[in-house]
This record gives structure tokens, sequence and C-alpha cells, in this order.
């Protein structure tokens, strides 16, 4: 399998892994633990990190259509090569540390650093037409 679509996976895998933290703030919000009967509601309650973690995690789930879509567009269009494959890298770079600078309360850098992860995307959407 190429590196792009390693890429690819491993974003698939961010969505899920985005969760950790929230499941985290979720069993550490009150005596009760993680409320597996109504998650969202508690998930809607938290606040601070744990509010963080939530809006990092689903802001994984809007990036990740682009993402996709971008490297769909690379490999069937017979585009993929180094570059290609440095922007989804970066772009993976960019969403791990975006969630980490989410969870930091580093607003500033966090927004650069998620467009470094858009303009990936939208690199690798031309790609075919640069060739």
């Amino acid at each position: 399998m190429s590196f792009i679509l390693w890429c690819l996976f491993f974003a698939a895998l961010l969505l899920v892994l985005t969760k950790a933290p929230v499941a985290v703030a979720m069993a550490r919000s009150d005596d009760k633990g993680y409320d597996n009967s109504h998650p969202r509601a508690q998930q809607a309650a938290l606040t601070g990190w744990g509010a963080r973690a939530m809006a990092a995690h689903a802001n994984m789930f809007e990036a990740f259509p682009l993402f996709a879509a971008a490297v769909l567009v690379v490999h069937s269009t017979g585009s993929v090569g180094s570059l290609a494959n440095l922007l989804a890298g970066l772009f993976i770079v960019a969403r791990v540390l975006y969630t980490l600078l989410y969870l930091a309360d580093r607003s500033t850098l966090r927004s650069l650093v998620w467009g470094v992860g858009f303009i990936s995307c939208l690199i690798m959407l031309v790609l075919p037409a640069m060739r």
C-alpha cells in the first residue's frame, strides 16, 4: 500500500483516537464517570479542557472528508508522487499537532496549524492539473 493510502488510513484512525481525550474528560467530569447511556448529553456539558477535547474530535470529522477526497483524487488520477506524499504526511502531522494545541489551549498556533492541513488538501486537489 502506498504512503498516501497509509496516511488516509491513519487519518481514519484519528477519527477514533481523538475520542480518547474526550472519554477521559467525560470519565472525570462527575462522580458517575463516563455516561455510556447518554454520552452526547455528557459531552455537551463538558467545560474547559474537556470541551476543547470534544471540539478537536468534532473538527477531525470535519477535516477528514476533504482529505479523503484529496487523496482519492491524487490516487485515481495517477498523480501520486513525492509532493503528494509530502502533503499527505503534512496533513497528518498538522492534525496531530492541531489536536494537541487544542488541548493545550493554544488557539492562535492551533489555527495556523489547521491552515497548513487545509492548504495541504487544497494543493492535493489541484495536483492533477499541475501535471
